[in-house]
């Protein structure tokens, strides 16, 4: 036990704010904690840092009962406040996983896209997710697929057939708000084959946004594969998922001021990685972003890239494309879809 630390676990219902904002740093951990914890001022950070000092344990249920709070408090914050649900998720998620993310969230209504009835699939396995659908329509799929966390449908998108996952992005693409009569009779189906009982139902809505957040997210050929097939048989849907896309080499659409700002963030190895392999037109972009000095450190540590795997280099790519993406959502940055088409039918040919 700390010296000066309480000896007795307080009651989850006794805690004060302070300490509740010191549990949920300690659930989320030094790196995500740390990041709010800039937000606060020098009185509120020695105050949380305190309390946060005194657990040495926290228990199962205080953990569970400061999430819930906070998600609750985030949910119904005012609209004024950047956040919501979103916030609340990607909190969760990288305090206990996704998958239970989306059930906490879920039980309290805070989640547009899901609610109960979806829990039953968002935990189980993809395969069997897809084994209970491979008998359904595409169309059930996708309203199926629009109602789970990125990662679960992606899970499930990859356990299909090329042909099956190109008709079911499509489908998601188009689809629009559902009754809530048909959720419910398509949740009575699916979660009886699933072995649970459909217990509550919501409308929802799919459309352009979720199919190409859900491209950006498969592998980098099956996403180029999927939205050529699409293309070829609807080229307006397939034109309009494209203009929501954002990949790698579309950093070329981010002004210099707008690169500098992505740059700023950016570690060294995975500009390096990134750029091993990328165009012409994006490597001048990105090396126009940073100092000279900055640019010859880099291009010497793509000198020394010898073997490196395309998937490393993917994967470095895609977490500069993550910081792209997290600040447009914050409205730090703009990214010029002006002139995407004739761009992206190049870098897509």
């Amino acid at each position: 036990m700390n010296p000066g630390a309480n000896n007795n676990t307080p009651d989850p219902a006794s805690l004060t704010r302070t300490q509740k904002l010191a549990v949920l740093m300690l659930v989320l951990g030094p790196d995500s904690a740390s990041s709010i914890m800039k937000q606060f001022d020098e009185k509120e950070l020695q105050a949380v840092s305190a309390e946060m000092a005194k657990f040495d344990i926290v228990s199962y249920e205080m953990q569970r009962a400061v999430l819930h709070d906070f998600a609750q408090v985030a949910v119904h914050a005012s609209s004024s406040v950047t956040g919501g649900s979103h916030v609340v998720r990607a909190t969760l998620e990288k305090a206990v996983g996704t998958n239970k993310a989306s059930a906490i969230v879920s039980r309290f209504g805070g989640d547009s896209d899901t609610a109960d009835f979806m829990v039953p699939m968002i935990e189980s396995d993809p395969r069997e997710l897809l084994n209970v659908l491979k008998t359904e329509q595409p169309q059930t799929i996708a309203l199926i697929a629009s109602h789970l966390p990125q990662s679960q449908a992606k899970a499930l998108l990859n356990e299909c057939s090329s042909e099956l996952r190109d008709k079911v992005i499509e489908r998601l693409a188009s689809l629009s708000p559902t009754p809530i009569e048909v959720m419910e009779q398509i949740a009575s189906i699916i979660n009886r084959k699933l072995g649970f009982k459909a217990t509550r139902a919501i409308s929802t809505t799919g459309g352009i946004k979720p199919a190409a957040d859900l491209l950006n997210n498969l592998n980098r050929d099956v996403s180029k594969a999927v939205l050529v097939s699409i293309e070829e048989r609807n080229p307006e849907l397939g034109k309009a998922i494209r203009q929501k896309m954002f990949t790698f080499d579309d950093m070329v659409l981010l002004d210099n001021a707008g690169l500098q700002k992505v740059m700023r963030e950016v570690d060294t190895r995975d500009l390096a990685l990134s750029l091993k392999k990328a165009s012409e037109p994006v490597k001048a972009a990105l090396f126009g972003a940073i100092s000279k000095r900055a640019a010859e450190t880099v291009k010497e540590e793509i000198s020394f890239l010898n073997a490196v795997k395309p998937k490393e280099l993917e994967a470095a790519q895609q977490r500069i494309v993550d910081i792209v993406r997290r600040l447009e959502g914050e409205g730090e940055i703009e990214i010029n879809r002006g002139g995407e088409e004739t761009k992206s039918n190049e870098v897509m040919a």
